[in-house]
């Protein structure tokens, strides 16, 4: 079962939208800046280390600036999944419409709109703490040989600095 990790809205003046939901709820509001698409992060909740919520059942979200061109700007959750192609098939086949390709959003992971069988917008994400981890090599006689000219390297500082003197 793939859980909802976050909640999106769509914002048309970001300062007069943060001054509302921290007056409001008292949440945290971080702009992103231009890099990031003018998005401001909402803290609903406190973060652990991970930046995921503390608290089970809590989420926090972020709000979007509208653009002209973009489909279905309307209030949306988001959806954590470990494939987002794998879901981005799931929801094809189940009838619904994947709005575009997956863009990474750094540090946070992979992200995609949909719309549902009934017009919702929905997102889904595969956050970098749910992606599939690599598997891992065993060690290899290369990297205890790879240490060894670091040494030899540093012996050679030492002499070059004590010929100085």
């Amino acid at each position: 079962m793939d859980p909802v990790v976050h909640f999106e809205m769509p914002y048309d003046d970001g300062g007069r939208m943060a001054a509302f939901y921290k007056s409001v709820f008292g949440w945290q509001m971080e702009r992103m800046g231009e890099k990031m698409g003018n998005y401001i992060i909402a803290t609903t909740a406190p973060r652990g280390p991970d930046r995921w919520p503390k608290k089970p059942g809590s989420i926090n979200g972020g709000f979007f600036e509208k653009k002209p061109d973009w489909p279905a700007q309307h209030p949306s959750v988001v959806i954590g999944v470990d494939d987002i192609r794998g879901a981005m098939a799931r929801v094809a086949e189940a009838g619904g419409q994947v709005l575009g390709e997956p863009m990474d959003i750094p540090g946070v992971g992979a992200y995609v709109s949909f719309t549902d069988t009934e017009g919702n917008r929905v997102s889904i994400l595969q956050p970098l703490a749910l992606a599939k981890p690599a598997k891992k090599k065993p060690a290899s006689k290369k990297k205890v040989a790879a240490r060894k000219p670091a040494k030899r390297t540093a012996k050679k500082a030492a002499k070059k600095k004590s010929s100085r003197r």
